[in-house]
């Protein structure tokens, strides 16, 4: 059994077998990226920090996108007639 692999063992991989499971979850993620940024434009007036959640977004790419739909949709407008 072989405990190490180098990028050269990469040449031997089957892509064919491996593309049906990785391209679904990089659509998926890209689809999350592009609403997340789409919903973050829209509503750039209320929300707070605009550009800290594209680079969030962005770099962080899924992971990202989940945390601005759970942390970062509070509008501003909300919280101040709360208040």
């Amino acid at each position: 059994m072989k405990l190490h692999y180098s990028f050269d063992d990469l040449s031997q991989l089957d892509w064919a077998s491996i593309l049906p499971i990785i391209l679904p979850l990089l659509f998926v993620g890209f689809v999350l990226i592009m609403v997340a940024l789409f919903d973050l434009y829209r509503h750039r007036d209320t929300r707070e920090n605009v550009l800290m959640w594209t680079i969030i977004i962005v770099f962080f790419n899924s992971i990202g996108s989940v945390l601005y739909f759970i942390i970062g949709r509070k509008d501003v407008n909300k919280r101040a007639l709360r208040d």
